[in-house]
């Protein structure tokens, strides 16, 4: 048995992150990582930078160019980049001092003992006096008749953007997040796409309100993505050729040919084989790790942090999660999970639709008397200069305090500009400041003089 101070079992963002920090601390370190493809974790390897460097060239696709044959080459152009990433992460990680990355499988044998699995057969365990846990999360796959994921005709969110076979017709089961962002990058490759979704239309992104994303759904329809809502996909038949997906709809059965299908209905925590009970920690309803507000599970030397503890699952929620673990580490414990709040958010279809804090319809809900504006995105003279007009700004403000309750913006480069209105909110700032902040032009963000102007 070899006896270290620190374990941390993935190489996610928070886990990395930590390794570098407590191997620069002077403390013995051993990050665990059973898939050497996934160094650097799932942002980086098969979530939000492949998928965004994948829209990007898809925007950029030239008209007379072959589909097939530009996709192919993206897909490769992707695999180059985070190949180059993953490796990065490795020898940032390998070469700090006090820190071994080991490629293996890891499960508790008791509170304070890591069993591994080496990849290359040999088993070692592990004696830590601290152990942090930051596997993340997998795809959900949905008990349909026939699905299986096969990364070749069926897919996941991560096989998919691995398959070289351009799709001239790809069905998406699900239009959460996820399954928006591949209907609008696999349609500006030129797929024909189509997504099904078992929600009614006017359910469509509940998380912001529908005169907002009925906008959104709009501009997807006039890409040309066709949507199918109040569907439920019962099954799936491989023809060799293509795929026969059959869906119950209003009473009635349907039937599609296509000629792949992404499965896009959410991720679940990765907990499968880390043995917890052994550890005595507890899981929360939803398959989640148990944490308290520094992170602490019901054991309280082991830490979950990222997307396996439950939550907003994005990367940086992981960094943000290393900043409270070395909180309660190293300092007072004072920032925690009841410090954070404001966190934006962009899911990147085009154009990317960006949001922060409460929408109208939930801050009405808990009793806030609102002042409220709208910007349509034509009215925005950067928009016009990048060829795209299509969006609106929406902004929810407390009338009694005039502080920013939330705001969502579909437009251009809404991504970047969200990240001021959340800054504004965490200060405590009230509208007026963005309202009558000078900002440079031409920018998207000089729109928020306009939006934050029209509060009545």
């Amino acid at each position: 048995m070899s006896r270290v101070k620190n374990v941390i079992i993935g190489f996610g963002k928070a886990g990395k992150t930590l390794a570098v920090d407590l191997g620069n601390r002077g403390e013995t370190t051993v990050l665990i990582e059973k898939d050497s493809k996934m160094y650097g974790g799932t942002c980086i390897n098969v979530a939000c930078i492949p998928s965004k460097k994948l829209a990007d060239l898809a925007k950029k696709k030239p008209d007379n160019v072959d589909n097939a044959e530009y996709y192919t080459k993206s897909i490769q152009e992707k695999k180059e980049l985070i190949a180059k990433l993953n490796e990065a992460n490795y020898l940032n990680v390998q070469e700090t001092e006090n820190v071994e990355v080991i490629d293996g499988e890891a499960s508790f044998i008791s509170q304070n003992e890591i069993h591994v699995k080496l990849n290359n057969g040999e088993e070692i365990t592990y004696e830590a006096g601290r152990i942090f846990i930051n596997t993340g999360s997998t795809p959900n796959i949905p008990p349909i008749d026939g699905l299986k994921i096969d990364g070749e005709m069926i897919h996941t969110s991560e096989t998919l953007m691995d398959d070289e076979e351009f799709p001239e017709k790809l069905t998406i089961i699900g239009d959460g997040f996820i399954g928006l962002e591949f209907a609008s990058i696999y349609r500006q490759f030129g797929s024909k796409v189509q997504v099904i979704s078992n929600n009614d239309r006017e359910e469509f992104i509940k998380a912001i309100d529908y005169d907002v994303a009925k906008v959104v759904l709009e501009a997807l329809e006039n890409m040309g993505i066709e949507f199918t809502f109040n569907a439920n996909t019962t099954k799936i038949t491989n023809d060799m050729d293509s795929l026969t997906l059959t869906y119950d709809q209003e009473s009635r059965t349907e039937e599609i040919q296509t000629n792949k299908v992404l499965v896009a209905v959410g991720r679940r925590p990765n907990v499968k084989g880390l043995n917890l009970e052994a550890a005595n920690v507890l899981l929360n309803e939803d398959g989640s790790i148990q944490v308290n507000k520094h992170l602490e599970t019901t054991n309280k030397n082991i830490y979950a942090m990222g997307d396996v503890k439950g939550g907003a699952q994005h990367t940086y929620i992981s960094l943000d999660d290393y900043r409270i673990v070395m909180s309660d580490l190293f300092d007072d414990g004072s920032y925690n999970l009841s410090e954070r709040n404001n966190v934006p958010t962009t899911t990147f279809i085009n154009p990317p639709l960006s949001t922060v804090g409460l929408s109208e319809e939930l801050a009405r809900g808990n009793g806030y008397d609102l002042k409220v504006a709208t910007l349509p995105v034509e009215s925005i003279p950067k928009a016009k200069l990048l060829g795209n007009t299509i969006g609106v700004y929406k902004a929810v403000i407390d009338a009694n305090t005039d502080l920013i309750l939330g705001t969502v913006l579909f437009g251009e480069e809404s991504h970047e500009v969200i990240n001021i209105i959340s800054t504004a909110m965490k200060a405590e700032l009230p509208y007026t400041i963005l309202a009558n902040q000078i900002f440079t032009h031409p920018t998207m963000a000089e729109a928020l003089n306009d939006l934050y102007g029209n509060i009545e």
